[in-house]
């Protein structure tokens, strides 16, 4: 598979023809897994997977050894980050109040019975805002201080949308699995 990978990169630098589409059809689910983490519609993914595919294209020149997909994910962050900025659609909040963030405990979100889809859909309904936060902080591994310089907010306001986005997903989750409760005794 490594092997693979390693081929169609160097068939890309060498700009061999079909090389470009193979790669692309390779990587693509996986490019959508992330892209859609970070859109609220499919087309949107589509737009910015495409849009990262070509800085990928653009920049395979310089691609050294690194892990081809975590160089790629980086790209689909990114540029995803680049698209919200271009829509204006963040309304991101500026305080932060340490005193009214609340810890959420794992054992509390029960989520053996919810398919990756179900979980997907779940962070899908967050504000877009707290959605980026969300992934980019518990998806991605962003510090807090990383996150605020990439989306031009305060580490504070990536903290408040970080708690926030955390406790939508605990009533989100308490509202699908009390429903999943009542329709299974009902």
């Amino acid at each position: 598979m490594k092997n693979k990978v390693n081929i169609l990169i160097k068939d890309c630098q060498k700009q061999k023809q079909g090389s470009e589409k193979a790669l692309y059809e390779h990587f693509f689910s996986y490019g959508m897994s992330v892209s859609l983490r970070y859109t609220a519609t499919y087309e949107e993914a589509v737009e910015v997977l495409n849009d990262s595919y070509m800085k990928v294209f653009k920049t395979i020149k310089n691609f050294k050894n690194d892990t081809f997909k975590g160089w790629f994910r980086r790209i689909i962050i990114n540029t995803a980050m680049d698209h919200y900025r271009k829509m204006k659609k963040y309304d991101f909040l500026e305080g932060y109040d340490a005193g009214n963030a609340e810890a959420i405990h794992a054992e509390e979100l029960i989520t053996a019975q919810l398919s990756y889809e179900d979980l997907l859909g779940l962070v899908n309904q967050l504000t877009p805002s707290y959605r980026t936060v969300f992934n980019l902080y518990a998806i991605d591994g962003y510090k807090h201080e990383e996150i605020a310089k990439t989306l031009g907010i305060s580490v504070g306001a990536s903290k408040s949308n970080l708690s926030r986005a955390r406790q939508m997903l605990k009533n989100l989750l308490k509202k699908t699995l009390d429903y999943e409760f009542s329709e299974a005794i009902g």
